[in-house]
């Protein structure tokens, strides 16, 4: 009997549920996989396998029973549950068994430029320009990210103070001072929400009460699975793995990079009067250093 768990919210839950109905050596491989997801996170086929007693045979047809396209598929999956579930101690025993101290520094590198290879290749640019829209369309904007995600929205804060006058940034110390902040949202606002695992619990109800109020949200994130996504109107994905006991965050900075190049380039002429006041300001209190002779 086949069980369609591919891409449930939970993945653990949806396998625990469907361990009754399994045969006895697709049990075997459910069994290691809940209680060593982060070993069989980067197991081949063949090795995962080896290691419970079945065929490599019998692990591709149970990611195909589990409604996976193929065991890379379910691996994907299994590697998502590990970035979510796992501690911070945790994460880093994963990575730092998978890679040699003289293989940290191209490991890391060619890690981060896959992921923004894989961004480019499967972010949804339509829903890049409608959130561009929405952004340039908005009465106020507000920028969010908590914990590590809250220097991704320091970054774009930044940036787009040069080229807005209504943007505000929530950098909130706790729960309370969050809402605070989201009391003054409107329904012709937008709010951008930025969030990566480890996700908070803070962001989540954040986007659930500005979605009460009509406010556009636009969820940055890694993946369709996120929980802010069911209260997005605008959902740009960057794809996001963990390093150690971090996360890598290349390709959502890249996405914010082309976020603010791509409304420098629709709002040009005031953004070049704004740049070209700010130069002459700069220059006159020597803001920047000189490389002149």
């Amino acid at each position: 009997m086949s069980h369609n768990i591919a891409g449930a919210g939970d993945f653990v839950r949806a396998l625990e549920e469907a361990l009754p109905e399994l045969s006895k050596g697709q049990k075997r491989i459910a069994g290691y996989i809940l209680e060593n997801y982060d070993k069989a996170a980067y197991m081949t086929a063949q090795t995962l396998g080896e290691t419970v007693g079945v065929s490599e045979s019998t692990v591709v047809r149970f990611a195909t029973e589990l409604g996976f396209e193929g065991y890379p598929q379910l691996q994907a999956q299994i590697r998502e549950t590990v970035r979510v579930r796992l501690t911070t101690v945790q994460r880093m025993e994963a990575t730092n068994d998978r890679i040699s101290d003289e293989n940290v520094l191209a490991t890391i590198l060619q890690n981060d430029a896959d992921k923004i290879r894989a961004t480019l290749e499967t972010i949804d640019r339509e829903a890049f320009v409608r959130a561009v829209d929405l952004i340039l369309g908005a009465r106020n904007i507000y920028i969010m990210g908590m914990r590590s995600s809250a220097i991704l929205a320091d970054f774009m804060h930044y940036y787009f103070g040069l080229l807005f006058d209504n943007v505000r940034l929530i950098r909130p110390a706790s729960g309370s001072e969050m809402f605070e902040h989201l009391m003054k949202v409107r329904s012709d606002d937008v709010i951008i929400a930025i969030s990566f695992p480890r996700y908070t619990t803070g962001i989540v109800h954040a986007v659930e009460y500005a979605r009460k109020t009509g406010a556009n949200v636009i969820a940055l994130t890694d993946s369709k699975s996120s929980p802010i996504v069911p209260y997005a109107d605008e959902t740009l994905i960057a794809k996001s793995e963990m390093a150690s006991f971090v996360d890598s965050l290349v390709a959502p900075m890249s996405i914010i990079n082309a976020i603010i190049a791509y409304i420098g380039k629709k709002k040009q002429g005031e953004v070049t009067e704004t740049l070209g006041r700010l130069e002459s300001v700069w220059k006159e209190y020597n803001v920047y250093t000189s490389t002149e002779k």
